[in-house]
């Protein structure tokens, strides 16, 4: 593979840091070519890299393009490779005249760029901008960044995201920690615990904060101190600072350190940074090869890296009381840094390491030239139309699970997903979103793909919404007008009660349906009740039943947010509210005390359903006078799979608690407000549940009891089972589009 970098030459910091290591070492494996556009001190230090380095600097921006062109051409290169604005611009000019891919990597925001310099953000910051929007593809560096630019219109789906890797090589012994300190003016002793930082000292990096911050953990534990490695114009303020609040002894301005850092990340015990805004700083792995508990801001792709409560401490910019909370916190515990500063070691040396960092280069260059090299077909991808963008974790959990079944049906797949907020599910997914209101746009879309899916869960009912039965019927007439195969994915049916929507359904569906995939076997009866006969009908399952979960560190950390010890005993209500629900809410109250007094279970509050289940789960707590937490928010799918498993035993009325616990063998028991939640329980050989009209204060304690008593034994292999039938949904899905 031969690729051509684009650059500047003048860059300097991480943007600097990130493009000389990364082409250092992408040369082992392909041939990255780098030409600046001027010489100096960035070019130098690549050759003296051994980066192979070319030097292109005119001005004469047409004949700076025929020489590329000629050079590009004969060297054979594949992909070219912008960093900056400059690149961009030339790069921009360079897509026509070569036909190659070209990609820029997004160091930072470009809106940015040039703050303070209003002639320079008006034209160089024009161009880039809008030179950026004319290039195939983009790399983020940080998710947060690749966020940031699909919230401002950039296509989702021709993002990449990266991070600043190190190398992870154990560093050779530093010397005497306390004798380095001391030379930096660090009043320091055996017990001292020392905090430090290493950034510029300007507005951006909110050193005040820090200062602040750390005076106010040092009321509480005044073993701590404070040393800043570096410099600014905030010098004499932060110095002030200090003295006002009393800690000028116990904060040291160092300066710039010379030699290199590791000596300083050495002496540390704790490392923090206080920054308002970052994309993946390398002064939080740089700490992390050190083994050093963190805490840190949550900006930026920092979020990724800190876990919260379980390898460090995240506050919001600003929050100098939090933050002081934090040093406080690990000042006075020992044991409590040993662990943070191991753990973060782990997942930063495994996921953000150099290699790492290489890998994900070869692996998005590999994916550009295949996708370059994708055919021209008239036709190509799916359209997916759900209930998504609401905030229902059921309902994204089958779109997550869809998008996986498609991408390994063809990972280069164009998909388009019909949402109520077409922004977050671009983000949250990195597809292409279009508004379920956006009616010409979806019916394009529909012309151009090769598949409309009408995606999982029970979407043809009457019981929540008569409008929602109309739209979705509406939408697959639409698709099958448009030319597409239609598949039923994974669904539910039903209940439809009113007789004329019955027929007018039923009309629908056999006009226009290719393939219906069924999560159970009730929805079968449902469909010839209503006389649909004329689409092929399978019986599957729940496409979510295919998720995983996320890994223990993240669970912890949803879990730690909540105030909940990750590996304690428990038992889950996920309610909702619905008909007769205010009646029944005092019982399940009732039951949680029952619980923890008869099996020791604390009660966890789940919510599914982010924005409507937490009232529900309060009107059920009201007055509980035993420990008890509650889950508002836990996450994506991964760690609300991964929190359900922390359970030791799970009562819901939410379907997909139930699709959850079930898949990780957790003993469940299920309130019945809507003929889905039986249908499941009963297709994996589960018995233990009761209608909500019928529940009574005895019921739900004995199927508490008989819940404990069963343990997961008895629907493991249902469950094992039913994950095998929810891959014949894919499978239908590559047969229609003929893959």
């Amino acid at each position: 593979m031969k690729v051509i970098h684009l650059i500047s030459g003048g860059d300097s910091g991480g943007a600097k840091t990130h493009v000389l290591s990364l082409l250092q070492h992408l040369n082992q494996t392909i041939t990255a070519q780098l030409v600046c556009f001027r010489d100096g001190p960035f070019a130098d230090e690549a050759r003296a890299m051994g980066i192979p380095t070319e030097i292109m600097g005119r001005n004469n921006i047409p004949r700076l393009r025929r020489q590329l062109t000629a050079y590009i051409k004969d060297g054979g290169y594949q992909l070219i490779h912008c960093h900056g604005s400059r690149a961009n611009m030339v790069g921009a000019l360079l897509r026509n005249t070569t036909g190659l891919p070209v990609v820029s990597t997004v160091h930072s925001d470009y809106k940015l760029d040039y703050m303070g310099r209003p002639l320079s953000h008006l034209t160089f910051g024009t161009i880039n901008a809008y030179a950026l929007r004319r290039l195939d593809y983009h790399i983020g560096v940080s998710d947060a960044m690749v966020d940031l630019l699909i919230s401002r219109g950039f296509a989702a789906d021709r993002f990449y995201a990266i991070y600043n890797g190190i190398d992870f090589t154990p560093a050779p012994e530093q010397g005497d920690r306390l004798a380095y300190l001391r030379s930096l003016g660090a009043d320091v002793d055996e017990d001292s615990v020392v905090v430090g930082i290493a950034a510029r000292l300007n507005p951006v990096k909110d050193m005040s904060t820090l200062i602040r911050g750390f005076a106010a953990g040092y009321r509480e534990c005044p073993r701590l101190r404070l040393v800043i490695a570096g410099d600014g114009e905030e010098r004499e303020k932060l110095g002030s600072l200090a003295k006002e609040l009393g800690v000028e002894n116990q904060v040291t301005f160092a300066g710039w350190i010379s030699g290199g850092m590791d000596r300083f990340y050495a002496a540390l015990d704790i490392n923090a940074l206080t920054s308002l805004s970052e994309t993946f700083p390398y002064a939080l792995t740089e700490g992390a090869r050190f083994h050093l508990a963190t805490v840190a801001t949550a900006v930026g792709g920092i979020p990724y890296l800190i876990d919260p409560g379980v390898n460090g401490y995240l506050f919001q910019p600003g929050d100098w009381e939090a933050l002081g909370r934090h040093l406080a916190s690990m000042g006075k515990d020992d044991g409590l840094r040993k662990r943070m500063g191991e753990k973060l070691y782990e997942k930063a040396s495994t996921k953000f390491s150099i290699q790492k960092t290489v890998d994900t280069q070869l692996h998005i260059y590999s994916e550009i030239l295949r996708r370059h090299a994708r055919p021209k077909a008239e036709r190509d991808g799916v359209v997916i139309c759900g209930a998504y963008g609401r905030g229902n974790t059921g309902d994204d959990a089958i779109l997550e699970a869809i998008l996986q079944e498609m991408r390994s049906i063809d990972p280069d797949m164009p998909v388009t997903v019909l949402s109520k907020n077409p922004q977050s599910t671009r983000l949250t997914y990195r597809v292409q979103s279009l508004s379920r209101t956006n009616f010409f746009g979806w019916f394009r879309a529909m012309r151009h793909a090769r598949l409309y899916i009408n995606g999982g869960g029970s979407l043809i009912q009457d019981v929540t919404s008569r409008r929602s039965l109309w739209f979705y019927l509406f939408n697959i007439w639409a698709a099958k007008r448009a030319g597409c195969p239609v598949q039923m994915y994974g669904c539910g049916i039903g209940p439809v009660l009113r007789e004329s929507l019955r027929k007018h359904a039923a009309s629908i569906l056999n006009a226009n349906v290719d393939v219906i995939t069924l999560r159970e076997p009730d929805s079968l009866e449902e469909l010839k009740a209503m006389g649909v006969t004329k689409p092929e009908i399978l019986l599957t399952a729940d496409p979510a039943l295919t998720l995983q979960p996320a890994v223990d560190d993240e669970t912890d950390s949803i879990l730690l947010r909540a105030g909940i010890p990750p590996h304690g005993k428990y038992i889950c209500f996920a309610l909702r509210d619905w008909k007769g629900f205010d009646m029944k809410a005092p019982l399940f109250g009732k039951a949680a005390k029952y619980a923890y007094d008869t099996y020791g279970l604390t009660p966890v509050f789940f919510s599914v359903e982010r924005h409507l289940d937490p009232a529900a789960c309060r009107k059920a707590a009201s007055g509980l006078e035993i420990p008890h937490y509650f889950l508002d928010n836990a996450g994506s799918a991964g760690t609300i799979i991964g929190a359900l498993s922390r359970m030791d035993a799970v009562v819901s009325m939410r379907l997909h608690a139930l699709i959850f616990a079930a898949g990780r063998g957790t003993p469940l028991a299920g309130v019945v407000y809507d003929p889905k939640v039986s249908s499941f329980l009963r297709y994996i050989g589960q018995d233990i549940f009761t209608d909500l009209e019928a529940l009574t204060e005895e019921s739900l304690c004995s199927m508490i009891d008989r819940a404990v008593a069963q343990g997961a034994a008895d629907q493991t292999s249902a469950v094992e089972h039913l994950r095998g039938m929810a891959q014949k949904n894919a499978d239908v899905a590559q047969r229609l589009m003929q893959l």
